[in-house]
């Protein structure tokens, strides 16, 4: 077993140490540490002091054992992997303090040659961006900034709803993970209560019959930026945390997402999405059965938006009765 390996199931161990009935952390004695590892309590302390050196504070109680009194508030990697669940494949993850953007980043990894799949998570971006190019405001606390990368080798005709599928598993695990009821603002927006959330991109390298490599991005506000929103965000921008009134364990949900997105992918590869897709666009949809204002290029359409084609395409039933289907587009809801 490598000393990270070790490293990792200790601190799951501790990590899942029973709650004291004073609410302190449980303690682990270091014998059955020991035990469970195969390895001495010289090297059990050894690696604790590995741990200790990432910023987690690790208490040795004479006579009793060890405790995870304190753990890093920032995404951190090896807290993310030793939250994953343990029969769950464990893709590469990278940590970065600062990136241009984890959408860039991803890309130039696959481009390097790094293998497939792996994800890229950062506790700020310095040039975060969405659809058409725009700015994600990225600020350093209270955001998580993620991009996953794929090599489907598949055409690309098989991913015009990959976006849309991405979107309701996250919406999915938002609200189990929260306790929360967010939606889908076709094509890529993730609401709540009719306020931005977090905002979803995804990017191809492809040739005329192949997609080669493939990033899907997240940008989700676990919290709102320690100063408040910029004064033009306050109206349309929420996190999670203001909309529960609780906290977001920021490595705990990476540790989720990063497993809901895994096997998000695979379904999607392997075709068996299918028999959910309708179902669970449907309970996320945002858009069915309201007015709505669709801007494509200088061009304008109005009416009743009435769901999505099995391509992805939004269903707009127009003012003259016709049902027109767009690919794409800029959406605004009227209000009501």
């Amino acid at each position: 077993m490598s000393a990270q390996s070790s490293e990792l199931l200790i601190l799951q161990t501790l990590l899942d140490a029973p709650m004291a009935s004073d609410g302190s952390p449980g303690v682990v004695s270091g014998v059955a540490l020991a035990r469970t590892l195969g390895i001495s309590r010289v090297a059990i302390w050894q690696h604790l002091e590995k741990l200790r050196e990432q910023g987690f504070t690790v208490e040795s109680l004479h006579a009793r054992g060890y405790r995870l009194a304190a753990r890093p508030a920032t995404l951190h990697a090896t807290l993310i992997d030793a939250y994953r669940h343990p029969g769950q494949e464990a893709p590469r993850i990278h940590v970065l303090d600062t990136v241009d953007s984890t959408n860039d980043e991803a890309s130039r990894r696959l481009a390097a040659g790094q293998p497939a799949p792996f994800a890229v998570l950062a506790r700020r971006q310095e040039n975060g961006r969405g659809r058409f190019g725009r700015v994600w405001h990225s600020a350093t606390d209270g955001n998580l900034y993620a991009s996953f990368a794929f090599k489907p080798q598949v055409e690309p005709a098989r991913m015009q709803t990959f976006t849309l599928w991405m979107g309701v598993n996250i919406c999915a695990l938002v609200a189990s993970f929260c306790r929360t009821a967010p939606g889908i603002k076709w094509p890529n927006d993730l609401l709540l209560d009719g306020r931005k959330a977090g905002g979803m991109l995804t990017e191809a390298r492809m040739d005329a019959d192949r997609i080669h490599d493939l990033v899907f991005g997240l940008g989700l506000n676990l919290a709102p930026p320690p100063g408040g929103w910029p004064s033009g965000l306050t109206p349309v921008a929420t996190s999670l945390a203001e909309h529960t009134g609780r906290p977001v364990d920021a490595n705990k949900f990476a540790a989720a997402l990063i497993g809901r997105v895994f096997d998000a992918y695979a379904a999607f590869l392997d075709g068996s999405y299918r028999k959910k897709f309708a179902n669970l666009w449907n309970g996320y949809d945002l858009l069915r059965g309201r007015s709505i204002t669709l801007v494509q290029g200088n061009r304008t359409f109005s009416g009743v938006a009435t769901g999505i084609d099995d391509e992805g395409s939004l269903l707009l039933r127009l003012a003259d009765g016709h049902t027109d289907r767009f690919r794409a587009g800029e959406v605004t809801i009227a209000k009501k």
